[in-house]
């Protein structure tokens, strides 16, 4: 039998059950990667990796334990079951862990819809490099740049595969193309830095290496005579490359695990209202050319669209089959899983509704505030909501953008912070976070 990820899972569970599970189940990913650095016009760094890991969750009774490795051979696998089972007889039980049934199981196993890989062929090397150094130029001839500290083209490809012994079997291949640079402007004590890039699932659709440069070293440039903002209560645009994070904080809050343990600032809010009764949040896995689609889980139940808050109000948790258990709860279909580790909660592809005005508008609106661009670090308590970050950006007078902004801290609560959103309509729609710049009223910044 070949060794295909689909043909290894399956020697993976045949192998525990040989070596005495009751149930199982088996993940296997084979990939490459292909990465090229340039630095003053030459070829810094370049690195290939190929390679497949293995990863086999065996439970006896009520009882698992995870069991990875990258060695493909029969007794290699052999070995592996045979550990697992003993450390699960070993480990503790569990009354909520198991296998879905088998008509829990999705049955439109067929990904290509969702196109998550390029049929294209790898780029050769000598086209990662020249797309690095087309960045590096770009950005070092912009006026103000002194170096740029990395300039990068890579290529990654992924088969995955997963089964388990309730009959599930399905798998997909998943390629990304990715262009990044991070220049430095001004010199000394006197220097910043700044970056962009792009991630796209196919080729075709990456930005020019050549605009991703200018922006990188164009942004660098902007940040230079930096200063501290007043300390006081401000309005704060989060700028759309960083306003993902406020929806990290109540994805976190909202997803079952945390809820299970009960913890998160969310876990007494199921039903409430979390966010302007005009926004919503949307997971949508089914989208095309997105890195966070897919038609199942890790644990081989069917992926859905659903709001995880609806016109404001919070309407559900983001659950695996074991969180959903605990809750006494349906799984959303939401099982992510590594080779090391079994399945736990995690989502797809999110949006967060936009509004109607442009991030020019809301300086406008904000008239005297700051605008974040960048966020440093963290001092967040999952529990209250409590949020306090360090963050630097530009300083609005009058609606306008009038000096670069560092060393400055922001603070608030996520409960008061998500109720006062007001989103512009700059969300990047490639992404598998849709999220616009987002405007908030009333933070605390301690500066000067």
């Amino acid at each position: 039998m070949a060794d295909t990820p689909e043909a290894l899972t399956q020697q993976l569970l045949q192998a525990a059950k040989v070596a005495g599970a009751d149930t199982c189940d088996a993940i296997v990913v084979s990939g490459t990667s292909l990465s090229i650095e340039v630095r003053d016009a030459a070829l810094e760094q370049a690195e290939r990796s190929e390679g497949m890991d293995l990863g086999l969750r065996v439970l006896v009774g009520k009882r698992q334990a995870n069991v990875s490795i990258s060695d493909a051979r029969p007794e290699a696998i052999r070995d592996m079951a045979e550990r697992a089972v003993a450390m699960a007889k070993e480990a503790p039980e569990d009354p909520f862990i198991g296998l879905a049934d088998a008509a829990q199981l999705a049955t439109n196993l067929d990904t290509d819809a969702l196109e998550l890989a390029d049929a294209t062929a790898e780029p050769d090397p000598a086209t990662l490099q020249q797309d690095a150094l087309m960045t590096e130029a770009a950005a070092l001839g912009v006026d103000g740049v002194s170096q740029v500290q990395s300039a990068t083209a890579g290529y990654s490809s992924n088969d995955i595969w997963i089964a388990a012994s309730n009959g599930f079997s399905g798998g997909y291949r998943r390629t990304s193309r990715a262009t990044y640079c991070t220049a430095i402007a001004g010199a000394g004590d006197g220097m910043e830095r700044d970056y962009d890039g792009d991630s796209r699932v196919f080729q075709s659709d990456l930005r020019d290496p050549t605009e991703i440069g200018l922006s990188a070293g164009q942004r660098a440039v902007d940040r230079l005579n930096a200063r501290q903002p007043a300390t006081g209560t401000f309005p704060v645009l989060f700028d759309e490359r960083i306003s993902s994070s406020l929806l990290g904080h109540l994805l976190a809050a909202a997803n079952g695990a945390t809820v299970a343990r009960g913890s998160g600032w969310l876990r007494d809010k199921l039903g409430a209202q979390v966010l302007p009764s005009t926004m919503s949040v949307i997971e949508d896995p089914h989208r095309p050319r997105v890195t966070g689609s897919r038609l199942f889980d890790a644990e081989g139940l069917p992926t859905q669209r659903r709001a995880i808050v609806q016109d404001g109000v919070l309407t559900g948790w983001t659950l695996d089959l074991a969180n959903a258990q605990k809750l006494g709860m349906t799984s959303t279909g939401n099982a992510a899983r590594g080779v090391s580790g079994p399945p736990s909660p995690s989502n797809w592809n999110v949006a967060m509704t936009q509004g109607d005005k442009t991030r020019a508008d809301l300086l406008a609106d904000m008239g005297t505030g700051l605008l974040v661009t960048s966020l440093i670090g963290s001092t967040i308590n999952p529990n209250t909501g409590d949020y306090s970050r360090g963050a630097s950006g530009f300083w609005v007078e009058n609606g306008e953008i009038t000096y670069a902004v560092n060393e400055c801290t922001i603070a608030g609560n996520l409960h008061d912070m998500m109720l006062a959103l007001i989103p512009a309509n700059d969300a990047r729609a490639h992404l598998s976070r849709n999220v616009p710049s987002l405007l908030l009223e009333g933070l605390t910044l301690a500066g000067a």
